[in-house]
């Protein structure tokens, strides 16, 4: 069932929202794709059990009644603690309060069910994690999920939950959406609360959610950002454009013809100094990581994930004046990228550059190398990061096949736009999401 479905139920009296849980609980306790860290059975009856009472009193629970939710593990969650991925923070002191995103999400009468997998402190874009384990594609679990929002990605395609919110630095969202088939949000600078989310790069961090339909997308964004998801733009009639140059190299030929086939005869934009952008945000993404957990590193830098520990500590030796540098060209480029796409309002790119790669071998082909899938799966989201815009990652249609999924990039407060755009392709077949074999569709 969707998010909407089961809300509708709920709220009508055709099922319970406790009766709702305790399904999603049991189908968790089953998870084999290690996306799960924590299942909060407690908390979720409870929330589950108000949503009921306050059906039963004649009180609307509000527009996500009774849907089960889970979260990444680096949103607070009170009484536990917020372990970013990381062994090293957990047994820190709980938290004393809920995250923001959580407290709009359990007021609009959703049911917080579990914490979910990622790379440690957000560095990465595959979930693989030394303490909790790779997270798996449920499209084929040999494959990888992506990340570092993969836990996240991974229950809601594998039909555990409806929605699941994750953070996005350099396409931590975008890229297991594509990978996993999803539908995934990240909004435009300070459009969705980040209070309560453990950082990991504030020039770059936002969160989003992950769905596996529009409509839902558009319910959460509601609800989390409190703007109206709809627009009174015909979304037939938004100018379209694809970019161009790096965004189509090293790209899956089936994803570029789609891509051409969605804006036919629409203009091919080139981001400038696309490479140089990419520098930078790899620069700044470093620098503020390493700063960060400097202290951390110098009292016991064995006790991280290898795989992180050493980006991060690359991070923290980078000189301020380099810093000081990518943050002025990525003020200039702001206002360059502004220029170029000042006629436009949909631009369509390729979220990643192929479908999720294999776990024995996380690996993906770049420019002619094999080159480590956890740092360059985002080798098409990283720049748009980088320009500050709103991007959803948009899945599309491929029965029977590995999903692959493409970038809606939009102007500043171009969400709503984007959503319109995105449910058009849904409803003309273009996209959509497809249940991984053994699901229903």
């Amino acid at each position: 069932m969707t998010a909407a479905e089961i809300a509708v139920a709920v709220r009508s009296g055709q099922t319970r929202a406790v009766d709702i849980v305790e399904r999603c609980l049991a189908a968790l306790a089953a998870d084999r794709l290690n996306a799960v860290t924590r299942i909060l059975g407690e908390r979720a009856r409870a929330e589950a059990a108000a949503v009921d009472a306050a059906i039963a009193a004649g009180r609307d629970p509000g527009p996500l009644a009774g849907v089960p939710y889970a979260v990444k593990d680096l949103f607070d969650v009170v009484g536990l603690p917020t372990t970013a991925g990381s062994a090293i923070h957990a047994a820190a002191p709980p938290a004393t309060a809920d995250a923001a995103a959580i407290t709009r999400l359990k007021e609009a009468g959703a049911v917080l069910v579990a914490t979910l997998n990622m790379d440690e402190f957000a560095y990465g874009f595959a979930t693989i994690n030394a303490h909790h384990g790779t997270t798996r594609n449920p499209h084929d679990p040999a494959r990888l999920a992506g990340g570092s929002s993969g836990g996240s990605a991974a229950v809601v395609a594998a039909g555990l939950v409806p929605i699941a919110l994750g953070s996005d630095t350099n396409g931590s969202i975008r890229v297991p959406a594509s990978l996993t088939g999803l539908y995934g949000l990240r909004p435009g600078p300070a459009t969705l609360p980040l209070q309560g989310v453990f950082p990991f790069a504030a020039s770059f961090d936002e969160i989003g959610p992950f769905t596996a339909s529009v409509a839902d997308m558009a319910c959460v964004w509601q609800v989390l950002s409190g703007l109206p998801a709809t627009t009174a733009a015909d979304p037939a009639a938004l100018r379209v454009a694809r970019l161009g140059g790096r965004f189509r190299v090293n790209v899956d030929p089936d994803l570029l013809a789609a891509i051409d086939a969605i804006a036919p005869a629409t203009p091919l934009l080139e981001l400038p100094d696309i490479a140089r952008a990419r520098s930078a945000a790899f620069v700044i993404t470093a620098f503020e990581g390493g700063a960060l957990h400097a202290e951390a590193l110098a009292r016991d830098a064995m006790a991280f994930d290898p795989a992180t520990r050493d980006r991060l500590l690359a991070g923290a030796l980078l000189p301020r004046a380099l810093y000081d540098a990518a943050q002025a060209f990525r003020a200039q480029f702001h206002q360059q990228v502004a220029e170029l796409i000042a006629d436009c309002d949909v631009l369509l790119a390729p979220a990643t550059p192929c479908v999720a790669p294999p776990i024995a071998d996380p690996r993906i082909l770049i420019d002619g190398a094999m080159v480590p899938a956890r740092s360059d799966l985002g080798i098409h989201t990283q720049p748009i990061s980088f320009t500050a815009l709103p991007a959803l990652a948009v899945p599309l249609h491929r029965p029977g096949r590995l999903p692959l999924g493409l970038q809606l990039i939009g102007k500043p407060g171009s969400e709503p736009a984007l959503l319109r755009f995105a449910a058009m392709l849904e409803d003309k077949g273009w996209t959509g999401a497809t249940a991984p074999p053994g699901e229903s569709a």
